[in-house]
């Protein structure tokens, strides 16, 4: 039996999908009419993807569609992707398959696009993933104007989310942020309950790799497994009205902060970071691979971690272009260590098991909380609190016991598939009520 409104929410949900072409055989199943029942293969609508030019950014999709796979392998994935790119398309049919990959951009005054539609109404739960923040809150909002079905999200920043984004979080059903400082921003917004909880950044489950292009690389590189580091380089803020030169919203003024702020702290950063390269290279004799997370860092790769350098060092320093994820996953899991300002390329080592260290600066926003809140703490340096003799000696530490590194990583990565677990049966507990 149902009441008076669940019966109202079938009628207008009848009379929309009527509207939409969708109400026909095979599309509105008895499951919409006669009430839901608990489906032995439910679907997801996973909104994700959020841009192309960060391997980070490109890793939350393959990280949360691994958790899936490995917590919830009953369940049918549709993936919402937000921006295109055949690259990175053909890297997500290859290791994912069975998942539909669709497309479509939606606002609050437009979302008629017929795929997108579709995949609604055959979507049991629609979860957004992996970001800095609610970047799929269009995506979140269509959902909710066309269906009563539940929604959440996964592994998210949600560092003082304004009106808009509160008015969605606030009927979430589940609401798991990327690391804990986000769920006292959501209580500053009135929003709390056991509904919310952490979960890391998804990239920390990204299993994919390439590991042919990878020995490729490194055979012609000459570097040897275990026997090199990785460094990334990062400006302070990065400069997205380079990037996006003919897409930017950002005003001048806020473009000469940029610009400034770069300028002013670029030489200071990464003068830490080539003490450690220098006392690796001359100590241990082995070679340090300097490598991007983002496309822009090629363009400095030179200028602040290579022409610095004493002579003597310079031999033994080599240099990547930008590339994918699964090859950098391959990549790092033959490095020793790989130091990095940027934050996704320590989560793709870690889960190939190569110790990291995250050099975080203060204007990376606070995502960088979930390395303490995993026990990464020794791992962690806040740059402006930090010289390059810590990080130099906190590396020397871990070459010298190696294997006591490792297994510190193995139970924290333990620690982490514990959490996901843990987060995947609160969402199987929704589903069942489906």
């Amino acid at each position: 039996m149902h009441d008076s409104n669940t019966e109202q929410k079938i009628i207008n949900r009848r009379e929309w999908l009527k509207k939409t072409g969708l109400y026909s055989a095979g599309l509105l199943t008895s499951r919409a009419v006669l009430g839901r029942t608990r489906k032995k293969n439910p679907v997801i609508l996973l909104v994700s993807g959020w841009q192309n030019v960060n391997i980070g950014d490109i890793a939350h999709t393959p990280g949360l569609l691994h958790v899936f796979e490995v917590f919830l392998p009953e369940a049918r994935v549709i993936l919402w992707k937000r921006t295109g790119g055949e690259e990175v398309k053909e890297l997500l049919n290859r290791n994912f398959p069975k998942v539909r990959i669709i497309y479509g951009g939606v606002t609050p005054e437009k979302d008629t696009n017929q795929e997108v539609m579709a995949a609604i109404n055959e979507a049991d739960i629609m979860v957004h993933g992996s970001g800095p923040l609610l970047v799929g809150a269009d995506n979140l909002a269509c959902w909710m104007k066309h269906t009563d079905k539940p929604f959440g999200v996964f592994g998210t920043t949600l560092q003082n989310p304004g009106e808009y984004h509160q008015s969605i979080l606030k009927k979430a059903s589940f609401i798991y942020t990327r690391e804990t400082n986000s769920i006292q921003h959501l209580k500053k917004a009135g929003i709390e309950g056991p509904h919310i909880g952490f979960a890391p950044d998804a990239t920390f489950y990204m299993h994919i790799n390439n590991p042919a292009k990878a020995e490729n690389f490194l055979n012609q590189a000459g570097l040897e497994a275990r026997k090199f580091i990785c460094v990334i380089p990062r400006l302070r803020y990065t400069p997205y009205h380079t990037i996006y030169p003919n897409n930017n919203d950002w005003s001048q003024d806020w473009i000469n902060h940029v610009e400034k702020t770069n300028e002013q702290t670029m030489e200071w950063d990464h003068a830490k970071m080539r003490e450690a390269m220098i006392a690796w290279v001359r100590e241990t004799g082995n070679k340090v691979l300097v490598c991007p997370e983002m496309t822009y860092q090629m363009d400095i790769m030179d200028e602040l971690l290579i022409d610095p350098l004493p002579a003597d060092v310079k031999p033994f320093v080599i240099k990547r272009g930008y590339w994918l994820p699964d090859e950098a996953a391959s990549v790092y899991a033959k490095a020793h260590t790989v130091l990095s300002f940027e934050c996704h390329s320590p989560i793709i080592a870690a889960y190939n098991g190569t110790p990291f260290f995250y050099l975080r600066q203060p204007e990376d926003s606070i995502k960088g909380q979930m390395y303490y809140d995993l026990g990464f703490d020794n791992w962690i340096f806040e740059i402006e609190e930090t010289d390059g003799q810590q990080i130099t000696d906190t590396l020397r530490q871990i070459w010298k016991d190696y294997p006591g590194a490792q297994a510190h990583l193995k139970d924290r990565m333990k620690n982490i598939g514990n959490i996901y677990s843990e987060r995947v049966n609160m969402m199987k507990k929704l589903l069942s009520h489906l």
